[in-house]
């Protein structure tokens, strides 16, 4: 069987796709479609001949998906020649239904359907992308791999809500957690960096990108994180508030009238670092920042402390920690934003090292000082690898187990 997974992520005007060898994690082509449905979209394909940028109407997801197809066929490599293993699917919300990555077929699409309310701005997207896939490989294994799945070890007191317990078993409200596969490849990763087995590491491990997350892992299964039965919960994000005080709905409502549709868009789209700023890419939030902006400069503190505050939490549930993880661009990317989040912390055993924390590089190194107790590593994420991984492996199981 070929290693190689054409790994698609839909959203409800974009679909991200790319060829992955699943062995070696790298990807033959990419390309991602922007703005479907708008009067003009936009499509680039990056693959052997080099980047080209297509500009014109997508209608609709089949049809993006159709693009990227003929731009295989005329920029390589030929989808043909390839011989896909299979098509994986990134499904945000598997509820609490999918522990593991699933075979695609029409029960699994009935399942994800009977969770968008969980996730209504996510999954309709995603089984979009499944649809149209299903119709256009039709011989192809269509593997789906859940953002919750990785959290399902979550024990019943680290996911439970204090509400009504109707709450969790009428209608599935509790924390889920997001970001898995990106926590899962950064883990595994991390424990190669280490040199030791992912069975016998603690590692607080924090995703953040536009998106942010922090979570407890403790031999390479999850215990706790940030995100809860959405994603909007948890550390402050590019421009999702995080943590709020519940009451603050209802007194939006009360004082300003809004609507709850009004107020749900204000926290997961007009908040976070955005809503601090007016800006929400960390880049040029640090420009501003270094020019003396004091609204920029407060947002970077609200920013850096709530992961400080994720940090010690995850410590002591985790009790000892081997090291901690930052992943994804921002953490990958901003040195100053991971010294600043662990300044004071030497008391734990976390320490910086200044030089290896500002050097460039593009694969995964340890930015803690020589003699630091608690690794501190950087960690290039790979969501599209681990996909592929998962994705190839669900395939190849299923066909040893005879199913």
């Amino acid at each position: 069987m070929s290693d190689h997974v054409l790994v698609i992520n839909t959203g409800s005007s974009s679909l991200k796709y790319s060829l992955v060898d699943a062995a070696s994690g790298k990807a033959a082509a990419s390309g991602l479609v922007e703005r479907i449905g708008e009067p003009e979209g936009h499509h680039r394909h990056r693959g052997p001949q080099g980047e080209k940028q297509t500009t014109r109407r997508f209608a609709s997801h089949e049809d993006a998906l159709r693009a990227a197809v003929d731009a295989f066929e005329t920029q390589g490599p030929s989808l043909d020649d390839v011989e896909i293993a299979a098509v994986g699917h990134r499904v945000v919300h598997g509820g609490s239904r999918f522990a593991d990555p699933a075979l695609v077929d029409d029960e699994l699409v009935a399942a994800v359907t009977d969770l968008v309310p969980l996730a209504p701005l996510h999954n309709p997207a995603n089984l979009e992308g499944i649809t149209v896939a299903r119709r256009l490989f039709p011989d192809l294994p269509q593997v789906a791999v859940f953002d919750t799945a990785f959290h399902q070890t979550l024990e019943p007191h680290a996911y439970t809500y204090a509400v009504p317990a109707e709450w969790l078993k009428d209608h599935g409200i509790r924390r889920y957690g997001f970001h898995g596969t990106s926590y899962a490849f950064a883990s595994e990763q991390a424990a190669r960096l280490l040199g030791r087995d992912l069975a016998e590491l603690n590692l607080i491990v924090l995703h953040l990108g536009n998106g942010c997350s922090a979570a407890a892992v403790r031999g390479g299964e999850s215990v706790d994180t940030s995100m809860g039965m959405t994603p909007l919960e948890g550390l402050v994000m590019g421009t999702r508030s995080g943590d709020l005080d519940p009451a603050v709905h209802a007194h939006l409502v009360r004082e300003l009238g809004w609507s709850m549709d009004e107020i749900d868009h204000a926290l997961n789209f007009e908040s976070g670092l955005k809503g601090l700023a007016g800006e929400n890419d960390f880049r040029e939030l640090s420009r501003r920042r270094a020019a003396g902006d004091v609204r920029a400069q407060l947002a970077f503190d609200v920013y850096c402390y709530r992961i400080k505050k994720y940090v010690g939490a995850y410590y002591a549930v985790l009790g000892t920690v081997d090291a901690i993880v930052f992943t994804a661009g921002v953490g990958q990317n901003s040195a100053e934003m991971r010294a600043t989040s662990l300044a004071g912390l030497e008391r734990l055993g976390i320490q910086i090292d200044e030089s290896r924390n500002t050097a460039s590089a593009d694969e995964g190194r340890a930015v803690s000082a020589a003699d630091s107790p608690v690794a501190v590593l950087v960690i290039p994420t790979d969501e599209e690898w681990e996909i592929a991984r998962q994705a190839l492996n669900c395939v190849r199981s299923t066909d040893h187990s005879g199913g």
